[in-house]
């Protein structure tokens, strides 16, 4: 039988300029990995899908722009401006909200605030951390993302992305 696992506060693995922090990954886990991350202000995911993970993000502090619904229509438009079929929009996220996202689902979060926000970030299958490294790689580099380098980088990742990554 393997031992567990316990974190003091703020201890894992750090993944650089992302922003997160490691707590548990595919050298833990076969099955999930977990963060801690702090978004900037500003910060845009970009909306985007996985064919095969599954995702949750609950909101520790501050607010998140949350979506997770299929799009009537994938427009040219900013992601937070789409719609489903149903009428489901973007909702604002503060402490404790909640969002899961299925396989195939598209799916996005941005910091609109001014302040930083915290969140703990659920992926499975395990391994996602190694994504995140080369992502942060990108986006630490002097100006605007390459969002050519993000397409190609997520397309390896089994990631399709729907609209760009935005720093703020």
């Amino acid at each position: 039988m393997a031992d567990g696992l316990v974190l003091a506060p703020g201890a894992g693995q750090s993944l650089g300029s992302m922003g997160m922090t490691l707590k548990v990954g595919a050298e833990h886990s076969k099955t999930w990995s977990v963060f801690e991350n702090t978004i900037a202000p500003g910060f845009d995911v970009g909306a985007h899908f996985h064919h095969h993970a599954e995702e949750l993000f609950y909101i520790l502090d501050g607010e998140l722009d949350l979506l997770a619904f299929q799009p009537r229509e994938i427009t040219g438009e900013p992601w937070q401006t789409w719609e489903s079929e149903g009428g489901a929009r973007t909702v604002r996220g503060g402490p404790g909200s909640l969002m899961y996202v299925p396989a195939g689902c598209p799916h996005a979060f941005a910091n609109p605030g001014a302040t930083p926000t915290r969140m703990l970030f659920i992926v499975t299958p395990a391994g996602h951390e190694h994504y995140l490294r080369e992502l942060g790689e990108l986006l630490s580099r002097p100006g605007p993302p390459d969002q050519a380098a993000v397409i190609e980088l997520r397309t390896r990742y089994d990631i399709q992305q729907l609209s760009p990554i935005g720093l703020g």
